[in-house]
């Protein structure tokens, strides 16, 4: 329960890995992102959080809301949840 990074970044790039861990322990993969949800602390943030986003998805684009809120948990600059799509099973 520490945040890791003090620029916006460091934070997303952070968060990512996070995610990658979690969607792992699935056997799924960033790829599997079908909609993300992007809480900023300061909407200035945008670019350099999205420069992150762009490049850790690598060209898979899910659909994504991103707004800005007064406080996210540990006052960190950034929080992303994300809903993953399960592939059927055969």
């Amino acid at each position: 329960m520490q945040l890791v990074g003090t620029t916006i970044e460091q934070q997303t790039a952070r968060v990512f890995a996070n995610l990658e861990l979690v969607l792992a322990a699935k056997g799924l993969t960033l790829n599997n992102i079908a909609k993300t949800n992007v809480y900023l602390k300061s909407m200035d943030d945008f670019a350099g959080m999205n420069r992150v986003y762009e490049s850790l998805l690598a060209g898979h684009k899910p659909a994504r809301t991103t707004v800005a809120v007064r406080q996210n948990p540990l006052d960190a600059l950034v929080e992303i949840e994300c809903i993953a799509e399960v592939p059927l099973q055969a």
